[in-house]
């Protein structure tokens, strides 16, 4: 496809949704060049997603793009025939989700881009029985979405490639790297990647081959180092295919394969243990304790962005057409 013929998203995009993820997905737009308006009924949180937005703006020299923010309470607050570009950033239940696609296709323009930033729910069933799913698409962000570069443009069975393409264009334009997932599988791409990993760690743990601290270890300091280098798949170039291809040999055999999650796992969450949220998982999180980690998990994953800045595209903020 030529350049000139190429789909181009626009300058004004919605957030529907201004809890965490909704307001840092706000961030990553914003410092894009989207003028964006964050919908969210909760009168409170909204009254934050604006100084949350410019003091993480501040990050990277923009806090003064955050006056540019739109505030809404309600859908019908929206300037809807401006809008080229909206985000679905509220709770995962599914009939919530599509009731609002419902009203978003009634509402938005004709050629207006609807995603999900659903985690666990295929953009086919969010947008099963609507008549434009061909402008539909997973648009699913990592936490924390201003600090981790990756976003998955995930594509629905009738989703138009043209559009996922454009999605792709414009993430980078918010220094994001997109990943395009071609078939709309549970937990898409990296979820999957990554639920590999903690179902064999899990297994180690419940077999009592190693605890749980020192499977963290391992993977931080050992390949998980590795990986902000290089991928599981240019990794295997490094360390030679016929080294990977015996060791898999030897190891897959009695790799777990369990179908549901683990018996470690499941007692937590039956205990109520549900992680910082609750004050407890496989650590006691007292409230100065948690924070004093949320701040050190943010600082590293700033530091990773500074080691890994050559390989990040470049923020373009005034690339979106109508920008101006």
């Amino acid at each position: 496809m030529s350049e000139s013929n190429k789909t181009v998203i626009g300058a004004k995009a919605v957030i529907v949704g201004g809890g965490t993820m909704g307001a840092d997905v706000a961030v990553v737009l914003t410092r894009g060049g989207f003028f964006v308006t964050v919908v969210e009924r909760d009168g409170a949180r909204r009254a934050g997603i604006r100084s949350h937005v410019a003091e993480r703006l501040g990050d990277v020299g923009m806090a003064q793009r955050a006056e540019s923010l739109g505030l809404a309470a309600d859908l019908a607050d929206v300037d809807w025939p401006a809008i080229d570009l909206v985000v679905e950033c509220i709770p995962e239940q599914l009939a919530l989700k599509q009731s609002l696609f419902a009203d978003l296709e009634r509402l938005a323009r004709p050629d207006c881009v609807l995603t999900s930033n659903s985690s666990s729910f295929p953009i086919s069933a969010i947008a099963e029985g609507l008549a434009s799913q061909q402008r539909m698409y997973g648009l699913h962000f990592f936490m924390p979405a201003h600090l981790v570069p990756l976003v998955e443009v995930v594509l629905g069975p009738r989703s138009q490639l043209a559009g996922a393409e454009a999605l792709c264009d414009a993430m980078r334009d918010c220094g994001l790297v997109p990943v395009l997932v071609r078939k709309d599988k549970p937990g898409f791409l990296a979820n999957r990647l990554q639920h590999a990993l903690a179902r064999e760690a899990f297994a180690l743990i419940d077999e009592g081959v190693a605890s749980a601290e020192d499977v963290d270890a391992a993977v931080r300091f050992g390949f998980g180092f590795r990986f902000l280098a290089a991928g599981p798949v240019l990794q295997r170039d490094h360390a030679g295919l016929d080294v990977h291809c015996a060791a898999a040999a030897s190891m897959y055999p009695s790799l777990s394969n369990a179908s549901e999650p683990s018996a470690l796992l499941r007692g937590h969450v039956a205990a109520g243990r549900l992680g910082m949220k609750t004050g407890a998982g496989f650590s006691v999180w007292p409230e100065a304790e948690r924070q004093a980690e949320r701040l050190r998990y943010d600082q590293m994953l700033k530091r990773g962005l500074e080691l890994l800045k050559d390989d990040l595209p470049p923020l373009r903020a005034n690339a979106r057409p109508g920008n101006h």
